[in-house]
């Protein structure tokens, strides 16, 4: 699935569409934590701020649980129960009926703090349903993964990845936007009119906006190609020709092993031809490909 959308700040304020900020349960009104990263000086990007409903401090406990119940009235409600039993605090979840199935999948971003290792969990689990307790005889099976959350956070020298610069006071979520000013206007000066990029992480529930520098300019190019091996190769080389840089691509078939979308964005800040160029020279360079290639859509983000 495509998780991002690409918009400009105004002022110092960036607005989060709506469908990204409820997929990944920033609620309008809520506490959100904030942590600022600067990237390395090569590359389009500059700065990118993570968002979230959880604090900091609690990323290390934090556990991705998935339950499978049987889809009968009542299982959740023990699921919940075995949950509870055991202190483990459900923050942000989903419930619903397996596909082609007769499970109900529940899955759950929980806090352990005060359950100690999953492990205990799925013993305790596995003990109860060896002895036919009634209490867990509507869940099937359970399973565990540690959220990693910290894996967003952290910076390698070597790879010259981001580093952390500053996480500020937990601040509202007003309308769908956050304001960039209470905690980082003294970094972030003259953001208004840049172009960010806000991207939801489903495995986490969090949102990270990150911020092109200056002179980028980002154009959104959508192709029709072929649906077979080597066409998204052929695209690519033709941009790559003209030094644009690629930002995310998305495709989605047409008619299966035949046509597809390719819907791309693109930095063509670094590239000597401009985007009405292109719009005149790409369709007449993609009929030199092997196969038929058509431009549906070229234009400037704003």
């Amino acid at each position: 699935m495509k998780f991002w959308e690409f918009a400009k700040v105004k002022d110092t304020k960036i607005r989060v569409d709506q469908w990204l900020s409820d997929t990944m349960g920033l609620v309008d009104g809520g506490c959100v934590y904030s942590t600022l990263f600067r990237y390395p000086a090569e590359g389009p990007k500059d700065y990118e701020i993570m968002l979230s409903m959880f604090p900091q401090e609690n990323y290390r406990t934090l556990t991705h649980i998935t339950m499978y119940m049987k889809d009968v009235p009542g299982s959740s409600a023990q699921a919940a129960g075995f949950l509870a039993e055991r202190e483990i605090n459900i923050l942000n979840s989903v419930s619903l009926n397996g596909i082609s199935d007769t499970v109900i999948i529940w899955k759950i971003m929980a806090d352990l703090s005060f359950a100690g290792e999953a492990d205990l969990l799925l013993e305790d689990f596995e003990q109860r349903k060896s002895n036919n307790d009634p209490s867990v005889s509507l869940i099937d099976h359970i399973t565990t993964k540690p959220a990693e959350i910290g894996r967003l956070f952290r910076s390698d020298k070597e790879y010259h990845t981001k580093e952390e610069v500053r996480r500020a006071e937990p601040c509202t979520l007003k309308g769908g936007v956050f304001d960039t000013a209470p905690g980082y206007g003294d970094i972030l000066k003259n953001i208004d009119g840049r172009d960010v990029m806000v991207v939801a992480d489903a495995d986490s529930w969090m949102l990270s906006v990150t911020f092109f520098k200056p002179g980028t300019n980002l154009i959104k190019m959508v192709f029709e190609v072929p649906d077979n091996p080597g066409s998204m190769k052929q695209a690519f080389d033709l941009l790559a020709g003209r030094n644009i840089n690629l930002i995310s691509v998305f495709s989605k078939i047409k008619i299966c092993y035949q046509r597809m979308l390719l819907e791309l964005v693109a930095d063509i800040g670094t590239s000597k031809t401009s985007a009405e160029e292109l719009r005149c020279m790409l369709p007449k360079e993609l009929e030199s490909l092997n196969g038929v290639f058509v431009l549906k859509e070229l234009k400037e983000l704003s």
